[in-house]
């Protein structure tokens, strides 16, 4: 299914400033960055408990925010996209 997680990671200190770098290295593991802290993720049931158990641990839950989109398996239908960078299809071929 695809999973879209977006966060906000307070980055008013050093200590925030490394969350945001956790996160988001974390995040780079498991999906593909559409925007600068949303990401694209396409993962079972299992990989979606994982990610979410390492993210939450790695967040302030005073400072930080983070969200997880259940899209489904039918997520072609309900992603518009529009303006600048061209759109990716999560399930193709990933090059590196």
């Amino acid at each position: 299914m695809l999973v879209l997680i977006t966060y906000d990671v307070s980055t008013l200190d050093t200590s925030g400033k490394k969350r945001l770098r956790k996160v988001a290295k974390e995040c780079v593991n498991y999906g593909q960055r559409v925007q600068n802290s949303v990401f694209e993720c396409i993962l079972d049931a299992s990989q979606t408990l994982i990610l979410k158990d390492k993210l939450t641990s790695l967040i302030d839950m005073e400072q930080d925010s983070l969200r997880f989109y259940y899209l489904g398996n039918n997520y072609k239908t309900k992603i518009e996209h529009f303006g600048i960078k061209k759109s990716y299809d999560p399930e193709d071929v990933l090059m590196i």
